[in-house]
């Protein structure tokens, strides 16, 4: 498309954020030239991935080693039946630039290890942690702690959900839960999950990063959000108490 095309086209697309005086053309400006990295591309992930692709993120790095399977389709919405056997990176990097052709979408198919976390969280703004175990997520946290990256943390289990935003000098996960693993960590297809848990979830991540970006709001710096879908309720404890 030319370039009045071009103009025209991301007017229209990010008009929803520009039109809130929270975010405006500034902010929307931030988001576009935003670099986000998504560790996971599962349930928690797939909500972000799209949300953050819809909102129109410059650069959105996807890091996942896995393979679509049967039973991700009951709650990682980004992939379709079609999918099954491929990469969830390669899955996920098709629907988010169906959504928005204008993002750039960043395919790791490596494992988050040791030795490339560093050079590899240091090339984004923000990370959101989608993982779904607690050696990669320890390893997540303690990366963006040294670089002093902001984080978004989510995790998910049966009914129910918790969301925080780490920021350099906040409260990360090691003060939050401390450094021990919880002794019945399972994945999803072995403990169970409400679907619709991943995606509230995932979605209060993709707010999360998209406030931080545009620097729009207050975060959940210090705070965690807890969503139970049993009683249908949220509520925030803040650190420290």
């Amino acid at each position: 498309m030319d370039d009045s095309t071009f103009a025209d086209d991301i007017s229209v697309r990010y008009s929803g954020h520009t039109a809130l005086c929270e975010i405006d053309i500034p902010g929307q400006r931030a988001i576009e030239g935003g670099r986000v990295l998504v560790v996971g591309a599962g349930g928690l992930g797939s909500p972000v991935c799209l949300y953050l692709a819809a909102a129109g993120v410059g650069t959105i790095g996807v890091i996942d080693g896995d393979t679509v399977s049967l039973s991700n389709l009951q709650r990682q919405v980004i992939h379709h039946t079609s999918d099954i056997g491929t990469l969830k990176v390669e899955s996920a990097a098709a629907k988010m630039r169906a959504v928005n052709p204008h993002v750039v979408v960043v395919s790791m198919t490596e494992m988050l290890t040791p030795d490339n976390a560093r050079s590899i969280v240091e090339g984004y703004d923000v990370v959101a942690d989608c993982t779904d175990n607690f050696a990669t997520r320890m390893l997540l946290n303690d990366t963006c702690v040294a670089l002093g990256k902001p984080m978004v943390y989510g995790a998910v289990q049966r009914m129910a959900g918790q969301v925080f935003t780490y920021l350099p000098g906040g409260a990360d996960y090691r003060a939050w839960f401390g450094d021990i693993p919880p002794r019945r960590e399972q994945p999803c297809s072995v403990n169970g999950i409400m679907n619709t848990v991943a995606g509230v979830i995932g979605t209060l991540q993709a707010t999360e990063v998209i406030k931080c970006l545009a620097k729009a709001g207050d975060l959940l710096d210090r705070r965690m959000l807890l969503f139970d879908a049993v009683t249908m309720t949220f509520r925030t404890i803040k650190y420290g108490r």
